[in-house]
């Protein structure tokens, strides 16, 4: 955009704090992560603003991503010189410089050797290509400003290009060196920071995001086989492994008899308002009576972010109310599923480099971790995992005391995550009991898996589903190797194309994500406006596809483009309302 029009300032006097946020936290456990000037002048920005044009269609996030054209000082006496009195405005030419350039990714085909050669149906196939297409729109790079003047911007400086979440999509589009490049863009923030940031802006340092990276380091290595990326990999693994078993995100819990075990949770370094959401942080806290009661909120705010399902139900004592979130007092089933797995990737990784030793701790970390989500969050009886609620009663010298009224047993489609792991995919007793479960849970839906049971206009609840779950999930019921896991792993993939394909159709675009009790519908809920590109959506469509393949007989989907284009309005119906939609399986 060419201009900014940010402000119109009523008597507005500038107050940027440079004192640390450690200050202010002496009532709330847990470390702080200070912020930067320039993220706390941003913050300004953004509240102003607020207070001008109102919370209608107000993205807070816009303003902490600004950048500046001059440094802090001259741009602050910008701001501070604008008249009080009289309307103003704090122009583009003054504030903001681009920061992120699109660029091409070195290895896009248009129509790559051995791409999706299971799909034989013309229409799906030429679905597959246009999605592969949208990889060019979501690749960006960051500018030489950001590197050459990295205070005034606060997006960090990363070496190589990036793409918008892609799941395995990337190595599906046989984009290698782009999936290897965002690869070690990760590496090198846990290099700097200790931990993959909640994402690559500098208002992040304070928190994590899920512990998928060693993930992405293996299927990379199996289909490139390159070591030297493993070589660089495994130290930055480790460091990352200690960051979710050591300090305030390690619990240990003792259980019935006697024996103690150690599992993770998310735990932020940070209990004031989120800097991109920070005028709807203090708005969610404006009823709390005390300051401490804010600040606790702001903690559990942040945490939840780190989870990356913000917001659910999932996290709330009172379900109806985002103030009772108690996200740190939660053992949830998927980090840990996370954590296993990144100590198997882990192993796995140091034996391709002859480190025995690694192989061997990783191993017994792995197995030890394995027990404690068999006594922790496993239910025989309803065949499935469920979060663990800590109990403050409980707590003797640091360890907590294990009860079985602990288990969350509100269904939620992470109770569903640790089938994605060896150790648990391997065990035909288990599938057999967690496919049946899933199966009879209330998840699936005419258009996949949904998040939650419960409707609560929350992004991660009903009836959202989100593409990184339904393909964990898909994943782990195919690696088992049973029949009936396979089957509906494969009806699900079926119905997340189809939806998928239908949405695209009708919105000619792929979403974040999608509402599942309906084919052909994008979601909706959360504090922000639906995103459209979208990266993880592209990959795990490109994943299932490449899985499952699609028959040129199977009709769930039409392929007739005139057809389609003559519908118009009603491409859905065309695309979905069929009676194999009708008849839902389960």
């Amino acid at each position: 955009m060419s201009s900014f029009h940010l402000l119109k300032l009523l008597n507005l006097t500038l107050l940027i704090s440079l004192i640390s946020a450690m200050d202010s936290a002496t009532d709330d456990q847990g470390p702080i992560v200070p912020t930067t000037p320039l993220v706390t002048f941003l913050e300004t920005i953004q509240e102003t603003a607020f207070k001008t044009f109102g919370p209608i269609n107000f993205e807070p996030k816009v303003y902490v991503d600004l950048s500046l054209k001059f440094d802090l000082a001259t741009v602050k006496r910008a701001f501070d010189g604008l008249p009080g009195a009289e309307t103003g405005r704090f122009r583009v030419r003054i504030l903001m410089a681009e920061d992120l350039e699109r660029v091409d990714p070195v290895d896009y085909v248009d129509d790559p050797d051995g791409f999706l050669v299971k799909v034989v149906h013309p229409g799906v196939r030429g679905f597959g290509l246009e999605v592969h297409s949208i990889w060019k729109n979501l690749s960006r790079k960051v500018s030489g400003r950001v590197l050459e003047h990295p205070e005034l911007h606060t997006l960090l400086p990363l070496k190589y290009p990036v793409v918008v979440p892609g799941s395995r999509g990337l190595l599906a589009s046989k984009m290698y060196k782009t999936a290897k490049g965002i690869v070690l863009n990760l590496i090198s923030l846990i290099d700097t920071y200790g931990y993959v940031l909640n994402g690559a802006r500098a208002y992040y340092t304070n928190r994590s995001q899920p512990p998928l990276l060693s993930s992405m380091v293996v299927e990379v290595y199996k289909q490139t086989n390159d070591t030297e990326l493993v070589k660089i990999a495994l130290p930055a693994l480790i460091k990352e492994h200690k960051f979710w078993n050591s300090g305030i995100h390690n619990v240990t819990i003792e259980d019935a008899n006697g024996t103690t075990h150690n599992l993770s949770r998310y735990y932020a370094m940070w209990n004031q308002p989120r800097p991109e959401s920070s005028t709807i942080d203090k708005e969610t806290a404006d009823k709390l009576s005390t300051e401490s009661e804010k600040i606790h909120l702001y903690r559990e705010l942040a945490s939840t972010a780190e989870s990356g399902w913000d917001f659910s139900t999932r996290w709330m004592k009172n379900t109806s109310d985002l103030r009772t979130l108690s996200t740190t007092t939660i053992l949830p089933v998927d980090l840990n599923a996370y954590v296993l797995k990144m100590e198997l990737d882990i192993a796995f990784l140091a034996n391709v480099l002859g480190e025995s030793s690694h192989a061997l701790h990783f191993t017994r970390a792995s197995k030890a971790r394995k027990n404690a989500m068999d006594v922790i969050f496993w239910n025989e009886e309803k065949g499935q995992w469920f979060d663990y609620w800590l109990n403050a009663s409980s707590m003797s010298k640091g360890v907590y005391k294990w009860d079985v009224l602990g288990q969350n047993q509100d269904i939620f489609a992470s109770n569903f995550i640790p089938i994605w792991v060896q150790l648990f995919n391997s065990d035909e007793a288990r599938v057999e009991k967690v496919t049946q479960s899933l199966e009879s849970s209330g998840l699936l839906h005419a258009a996949g898996i949904a998040t939650s049971l419960k409707n609560s206009s929350q992004q991660w609840d009903f009836p959202n589903g989100w593409a990184p779950l339904q393909h964990m999930i898909v994943e782990g019921l195919v690696r088992s190797g049973s029949k009936e896991a396979g089957l509906l792993a494969k009806d699900i993939a079926i119905r997340w194309i189809r939806t998928n394909y239908a949405t695209y159709k009708s919105s000619k675009a792929m979403h974040e994500k999608y509402d599942v009790s309906k084919c052909g519908e994008f979601g909706g809920g959360g504090e922000y406006k639906p995103q459209t590109g979208f990266g993880w959506s592209n990959g795990v469509v490109l994943a299932f596809l490449e899985e499952f393949g699609w028959p040129e007989d199977l009709n769930h989907i039409a392929s007739d483009q005139n057809q389609i284009e003559e519908n118009g309005p009603g491409v859905r119906k065309l695309l979905c309302l069929n009676k194999e939609d009708r008849q839902v399986r389960l």
